[in-house]
This record gives C-alpha cells, structure tokens and sequence, in this order.
C-alpha cells in the first residue's frame, strides 16, 4: 500500500533562508532513495517562513528508512533551534 506524507515545516523568524536551504538539499538525494515516488517541496505565497513537503512512498517500511537516513539525521543537527513548528500528516489517498 502506498503512502502520502504531508510535512508542514516553519522556519524560526530569521531563519527562513537556512531552514530553505537545508531543505533543498533533501531533494534530489531523497528523490533516489528505494520506494520515493514523488517528493516535492514547496514554499507558501503568503508566509515565506511555511514550507510543505508533499511525497509519496511505495511503502510505510520504505518511508520509514528514509526518516531514519543520514541525510536527514544531517537536516536536523544543521537546522537545530531554526524550526519552530513541525507537522507531519501520514495519509491514505482515497481512489
């Protein structure tokens, strides 16, 4: 079964360009990993410190070795104390 992942990231006041390009740098490198169907990011029009991942996922299991990658370990140390809200939404898509 696939899975649909929705990441609402904010950007600490300030921090708005470290926090973009860290998360850049996750594109292409999660865009290879095994089971990455999609993943995209984006930033909101109307509040420029609001990013959105929108990915979907062959698996929850191949999902699940992508939070646990380096790369994303490496996102976290770098945008310590620089993200000051965090929401994740796993889903289902409905046919």
């Amino acid at each position: 079964m696939s899975l649909t992942i929705l990441a609402q990231i904010t950007a600490a006041p300030g921090k708005e360009d470290l926090v973009r390009n860290e998360l850049e740098k996750l594109v292409d490198i999660t865009r290879a990993e095994p089971g990455c169907e999609q993943y995209d990011l984006h930033r909101d029009n109307e509040n420029p410190n609001l990013f959105v991942f929108y990915e979907n996922w062959q698996s929850r299991e191949l999902w699940q070795q992508h939070m646990n990658a380096p790369h994303l370990a490496a996102y976290r140390d770098a945008t310590d104390g620089a993200v000051s809200h965090f929401v994740l939404n796993e889903m289902t898509r409905i046919p």
